[in-house]
């Protein structure tokens, strides 16, 4: 047996396994334990809360700075399922932050659908462009965006 033999026939099974070695595409709302596909807007106050909330916890206990967010502006969702209809759902988005310091950030957030405290409730995922100390989303919070 050559090796264009085997060649040929590695191929041939790997055609004729394609689509049954795909993984199945289930949307999320369809599933066992399936997801609600419920979320709150981008401009939801509780959203709004825990973003200022974890950001004075951060910036008070590791950082020593006493920043803290005013409010929000500028408010736009730029993306809803964009990982794919399979995955959690996530709401993508964007705001201006205002900071006590008399500075504005953009800030990057996702809405996560059952990721809150032991997996019930929705879960916010943040990033403050140019206060992302540890890179954590690094370059410039991309990796917060879809």
């Amino acid at each position: 047996m050559g090796f264009s033999t085997v060649c040929a026939a590695v191929l041939a099974t790997g055609a004729s396994l394609g689509p049954a070695a795909a993984r199945p595409l289930v949307p999320a709302e369809r599933r066992y334990i399936p997801y609600d596909d419920v979320l709150p807007a981008c401009d939801d106050p509780a959203v709004f809360e825990r973003i200022q909330g974890r950001f004075h916890d951060r910036e008070a206990e590791f950082w020593n700075t006493g920043l803290d967010i005013l409010g929000f502006g500028k408010v736009a969702e730029i993306g809803y399922k964009t990982n794919g209809l399979d995955y959690i759902p996530r709401r993508y988005c964007t705001a201006r932050a205002y900071l006590n310091d008399e500075k504005s950030h953009q800030v990057s957030y996702s809405i996560n659908e059952d990721l809150g405290i032991i997996g019930f409730g929705f879960g916010v995922e943040w990033c403050v462009d140019g206060l992302d100390r540890n890179d954590a989303y690094a370059p410039n919070c991309k990796m917060a965006r879809p």
